[in-house]
């Protein structure tokens, strides 16, 4: 290929890669279902009446309240998270690990998109929610991964406890 031609194609490439991640202040909405996509952390569970709901709320001082969950393996739950910032926050479950390198990476691009089941964007004064199927026992963590607001310490633990204990 010469040189022009593979330039072009280059910058085509990156351009089209950069429009997937957009994460801007805007919330991430969507009509599709959540894809149901096994995590070591869960998988996205059904919307259900009667579905037990736990409240968290997010703020600027980079807290989540409460900071660590409890739950019992296979356990189905909306997690509804009240921002009470000035600015965006996010709620985003996964393995210590997994969330590390998130965060690392949304210092390097912290424009870039991401729309999964187990993430929540959520707006100033503004209300998300997860429902999510913890059917994996073992010690996670959630976080906003925002640039900055991970190293500033907002984040949590989570515990699923095997279901037989």
């Amino acid at each position: 290929m010469n040189r022009p031609l593979r330039t072009t194609v280059l910058i085509g490439l990156t351009l089209a890669a950069s429009a997937t991640w957009a994460h801007g202040p805007a919330a991430h909405a969507t009509n599709e279902p959540a894809k149901k996509e096994q995590q070591e952390w869960g998988i996205a569970g059904d919307a259900a009446k009667g579905l037990r709901t736990i409240d968290i709320r997010m703020d600027d001082d980079m807290r989540f309240t409460p900071g660590s969950l409890q739950f019992r393996e296979g356990d189905t739950v909306r997690l509804r998270m009240k921002n009470d910032g000035a600015v965006m926050h996010e709620f985003v479950i996964g393995t210590d690990k997994a969330l590390a390198e998130h965060a690392a990476l949304m210092v390097r691009f912290p424009d870039m998109e991401h729309d999964e089941p187990y993430m929540a964007h959520v707006p100033p004064g503004k209300t998300g929610e997860i429902v999510w199927t913890f059917n994996r026992a073992g010690s996670f963590g959630f976080a906003c991964l925002i640039n900055g607001h991970y190293q500033a310490g907002m984040r949590g633990t989570i515990t699923v406890t095997p279901k037989g204990k």
